[in-house]
Protein backbone atom coordinates (compact mmCIF):
# COMPACT_ATOMS: atom_id res chain seq x y z
CA UNK A 1 0.00 0.00 0.00
CA UNK A 2 1.11 3.76 -0.38
CA UNK A 3 -0.12 5.95 1.83
CA UNK A 4 0.21 9.50 -0.10
CA UNK A 5 -0.83 12.83 1.95
CA UNK A 6 -3.07 15.41 -0.55
CA UNK A 7 -2.62 19.20 1.17
CA UNK A 8 -2.72 22.88 -0.20
CA UNK A 9 -3.96 26.25 0.71
CA UNK A 10 -7.46 27.46 1.81
CA UNK A 11 -10.04 27.85 -1.21
CA UNK A 12 -6.81 26.21 -3.84
CA UNK A 13 -9.18 23.34 -4.84
CA UNK A 14 -8.00 20.37 -2.85
CA UNK A 15 -11.65 18.98 -3.09
CA UNK A 16 -11.75 18.72 -6.31
CA UNK A 17 -8.87 16.99 -6.90
CA UNK A 18 -9.24 14.64 -4.03
CA UNK A 19 -12.80 13.72 -5.92
CA UNK A 20 -10.69 13.09 -9.20
CA UNK A 21 -8.26 10.75 -6.94
CA UNK A 22 -11.58 8.98 -5.55
CA UNK A 23 -12.65 8.64 -9.26
CA UNK A 24 -9.62 6.98 -10.22
CA UNK A 25 -9.69 4.18 -7.53
CA UNK A 26 -7.37 5.75 -4.80
CA UNK A 27 -9.06 5.07 -1.19
CA UNK A 28 -9.27 9.15 0.66
CA UNK A 29 -9.24 9.33 3.69
CA UNK A 30 -11.10 12.46 4.98
CA UNK A 31 -9.25 13.93 7.63
CA UNK A 32 -11.24 17.25 7.51
CA UNK A 33 -14.68 15.16 7.76
CA UNK A 34 -13.29 12.96 10.48
CA UNK A 35 -12.20 16.08 12.91
CA UNK A 36 -16.05 17.16 12.55
CA UNK A 37 -17.01 13.51 13.50
CA UNK A 38 -14.90 13.76 16.85
CA UNK A 39 -16.55 16.77 18.05
CA UNK A 40 -20.39 15.44 17.45
CA UNK A 41 -22.28 16.60 21.02
CA UNK A 42 -21.49 14.21 23.47
CA UNK A 43 -18.16 13.19 22.24
CA UNK A 44 -14.57 12.86 24.61
CA UNK A 45 -13.14 15.74 22.12
CA UNK A 46 -16.30 17.37 22.17
CA UNK A 47 -16.52 17.54 26.12
CA UNK A 48 -13.14 18.57 26.91
CA UNK A 49 -13.60 21.30 24.23
CA UNK A 50 -17.10 22.29 26.17
CA UNK A 51 -14.91 22.15 29.18
CA UNK A 52 -12.15 24.60 28.24
CA UNK A 53 -13.68 27.23 25.79
CA UNK A 54 -17.25 27.25 27.50
CA UNK A 55 -20.75 27.01 26.78
CA UNK A 56 -21.11 29.69 24.73
CA UNK A 57 -19.48 27.80 21.49
CA UNK A 58 -22.27 25.50 21.55
CA UNK A 59 -25.31 25.75 19.01
CA UNK A 60 -28.82 24.96 19.86
CA UNK A 61 -28.56 21.66 18.56
CA UNK A 62 -25.48 21.13 21.02
CA UNK A 63 -22.93 21.15 17.72
CA UNK A 64 -20.17 23.42 18.42
CA UNK A 65 -20.28 26.73 16.69
CA UNK A 66 -17.35 26.34 14.28
CA UNK A 67 -17.31 29.87 13.26
CA UNK A 68 -17.36 31.15 16.56
CA UNK A 69 -14.68 28.56 18.02
CA UNK A 70 -12.60 29.20 14.94
CA UNK A 71 -12.72 32.78 16.00
CA UNK A 72 -11.45 32.56 19.63
CA UNK A 73 -8.28 30.47 18.55
CA UNK A 74 -7.66 32.77 15.31
CA UNK A 75 -5.32 35.54 17.10
CA UNK A 76 -4.76 33.19 20.56
CA UNK A 77 -1.94 30.84 19.40
CA UNK A 78 -1.83 28.95 22.93
CA UNK A 79 -6.32 27.79 22.78
CA UNK A 80 -5.51 26.96 18.88
CA UNK A 81 -2.49 24.44 20.25
CA UNK A 82 -4.99 23.24 23.00
CA UNK A 83 -7.99 22.82 20.23
CA UNK A 84 -5.13 20.88 18.65
CA UNK A 85 -4.27 18.78 21.12
CA UNK A 86 -7.75 18.05 21.87
CA UNK A 87 -8.51 17.34 18.49
CA UNK A 88 -5.27 15.95 16.23
CA UNK A 89 -4.73 12.30 17.96
CA UNK A 90 -8.44 11.46 17.88
CA UNK A 91 -8.01 12.08 13.87
CA UNK A 92 -4.83 10.56 13.07
CA UNK A 93 -6.68 7.46 15.62
CA UNK A 94 -9.59 7.31 13.29
CA UNK A 95 -6.95 7.65 10.40
CA UNK A 96 -5.13 4.58 11.58
CA UNK A 97 -8.39 2.50 11.97
CA UNK A 98 -9.37 3.39 8.66
CA UNK A 99 -6.01 1.96 7.30
CA UNK A 100 -5.88 -0.89 8.52
CA UNK A 101 -9.27 -1.34 7.08
CA UNK A 102 -7.81 -0.56 3.56
CA UNK A 103 -4.56 -2.92 3.78
CA UNK A 104 -7.28 -5.96 4.02
CA UNK A 105 -9.21 -4.87 1.61
CA UNK A 106 -6.27 -3.80 -1.01
CA UNK A 107 -2.84 -4.28 0.03
CA UNK A 108 -1.71 -3.01 -2.87
CA UNK A 109 -3.90 0.40 -3.41
CA UNK A 110 -2.96 4.23 -2.62
CA UNK A 111 -4.67 6.11 0.12
CA UNK A 112 -5.04 9.36 0.48
CA UNK A 113 -4.98 11.57 2.97
CA UNK A 114 -7.09 14.52 2.39
CA UNK A 115 -5.93 17.43 5.16
CA UNK A 116 -6.22 21.10 4.68
CA UNK A 117 -3.77 20.79 8.08
CA UNK A 118 -1.52 17.98 7.26
CA UNK A 119 1.82 19.60 7.15
CA UNK A 120 1.12 21.83 9.99
CA UNK A 121 -0.32 18.96 12.25
CA UNK A 122 2.77 17.19 11.25
CA UNK A 123 0.96 13.75 9.23
CA UNK A 124 3.32 14.59 6.46
CA UNK A 125 6.10 13.12 8.28
CA UNK A 126 3.73 9.98 8.00
CA UNK A 127 3.13 9.61 3.78
CA UNK A 128 5.40 8.04 1.40
CA UNK A 129 4.55 10.82 -0.65
CA UNK A 130 2.83 14.10 -0.64
CA UNK A 131 0.48 15.90 -3.01
CA UNK A 132 0.11 20.02 -2.83
CA UNK A 133 -2.65 21.72 -4.21
CA UNK A 134 -1.50 25.09 -5.48
CA UNK A 135 -3.56 28.55 -7.12
CA UNK A 136 -2.10 31.39 -7.41
CA UNK A 137 -1.99 34.23 -4.43
CA UNK A 138 -5.05 36.05 -6.79
CA UNK A 139 -6.85 33.09 -7.73
CA UNK A 140 -6.67 32.03 -4.29
CA UNK A 141 -8.41 35.23 -2.56
CA UNK A 142 -11.17 35.59 -5.13
CA UNK A 143 -12.45 32.21 -4.60
CA UNK A 144 -12.32 32.57 -0.93
CA UNK A 145 -13.94 35.52 -1.25
CA UNK A 146 -16.82 34.21 -3.47
CA UNK A 147 -16.64 30.88 -1.33
CA UNK A 148 -17.24 32.61 2.06
CA UNK A 149 -18.48 35.65 1.23
CA UNK A 150 -15.89 37.43 2.45
CA UNK A 151 -14.44 40.95 1.59
CA UNK A 152 -10.94 41.23 -0.09
CA UNK A 153 -9.08 42.20 3.31
CA UNK A 154 -10.96 39.27 5.42
CA UNK A 155 -9.81 36.66 3.08
CA UNK A 156 -5.94 37.78 2.54
CA UNK A 157 -5.85 37.78 6.29
CA UNK A 158 -7.45 34.18 6.34
CA UNK A 159 -4.79 33.36 3.71
CA UNK A 160 -2.03 34.58 5.66
CA UNK A 161 -3.17 33.04 9.05
CA UNK A 162 -2.27 29.34 7.43
CA UNK A 163 1.41 28.42 6.48
CA UNK A 164 2.73 29.76 3.36
CA UNK A 165 1.95 28.19 0.11
CA UNK A 166 5.10 28.29 -1.28
CA UNK A 167 7.06 26.62 2.02
CA UNK A 168 4.25 23.58 1.42
CA UNK A 169 5.20 23.43 -2.60
CA UNK A 170 9.31 23.43 -0.99
CA UNK A 171 7.86 19.86 1.11
CA UNK A 172 6.04 18.18 -2.34
CA UNK A 173 6.80 15.42 -4.24
CA UNK A 174 3.85 16.73 -6.39
CA UNK A 175 2.34 20.22 -7.37
CA UNK A 176 -0.64 20.52 -8.77
CA UNK A 177 -1.53 23.97 -10.12
CA UNK A 178 -5.32 24.38 -9.81
CA UNK A 179 -5.04 27.97 -11.65
CA UNK A 180 -5.55 27.16 -14.89
CA UNK A 181 -9.20 25.45 -15.15
CA UNK A 182 -10.69 21.69 -14.30
CA UNK A 183 -9.72 20.15 -17.37
CA UNK A 184 -5.72 20.97 -16.72
CA UNK A 185 -6.17 19.78 -13.35
CA UNK A 186 -7.85 16.45 -14.49
CA UNK A 187 -4.71 15.61 -16.68
CA UNK A 188 -2.10 16.99 -13.92
CA UNK A 189 -4.39 14.74 -11.65
CA UNK A 190 -4.03 11.55 -13.68
CA UNK A 191 -0.12 11.96 -14.50
CA UNK A 192 0.56 12.07 -11.08
CA UNK A 193 -1.73 9.02 -9.95
CA UNK A 194 -0.08 7.12 -13.07
CA UNK A 195 2.92 7.81 -11.63
CA UNK A 196 1.81 6.66 -8.21
CA UNK A 197 0.75 3.24 -9.66
CA UNK A 198 4.04 2.72 -11.10
CA UNK A 199 5.71 2.72 -8.03
CA UNK A 200 3.74 0.14 -6.85
CA UNK A 201 4.03 -1.71 -9.50
CA UNK A 202 7.73 -1.58 -9.34
CA UNK A 203 8.22 -2.03 -5.66
CA UNK A 204 5.97 -5.23 -5.98
CA UNK A 205 8.08 -6.78 -9.24
CA UNK A 206 11.50 -6.73 -6.53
Amino acid sequence: MLLVGLTGGIATGKSLVSEILRGLGAYIIDADKIAREVVEPQKPAWLEIVEFFGKDIINKDRTINRKRLGEIVFNDPLKKRKLEEIVHPRVIEEENRMLKEYLKIKPDGIVIIDAALLIEAGSHKRVDKLIVVYADKETQTKRLMERDGLSRTDAEKKIASQLPLDKKVKMADFVIDNSKGIEETQRQTIDIFNKLRDRISNSCNY
